[in-house]
């Protein structure tokens, strides 16, 4: 399982977070090679589309989010 940590939830100001899948292969190269064998993660990103975390599956990503008072939706 892959987890890129990210200290800034806690700062957001708006407290909807959008959860959508992203193809590793799209990712850069570095952070690919931290990604064992899968072909999907999921970013969580706040309104103005800043991308907050980067998880292995949705419903952690659903999980951070709420963990930090957020309300998460699907993003497509």
């Amino acid at each position: 399982m892959m987890n890129v940590k990210f200290d800034g939830l806690d700062a957001a100001e708006n407290r909807i977070v959008y959860v959508r899948p992203i193809a590793v292969e799209s990712l850069p190269e570095k952070v690919r090679a931290q990604i064992n064998g899968m072909k999907t993660v999921y970013a969580v990103h706040g309104e103005d589309g800043e991308q907050l975390a980067l998880v292995a599956d949705r419903d952690l990503a659903f999980s951070l989010a709420r963990q930090h008072d957020m309300a998460p939706v699907n993003a497509h």
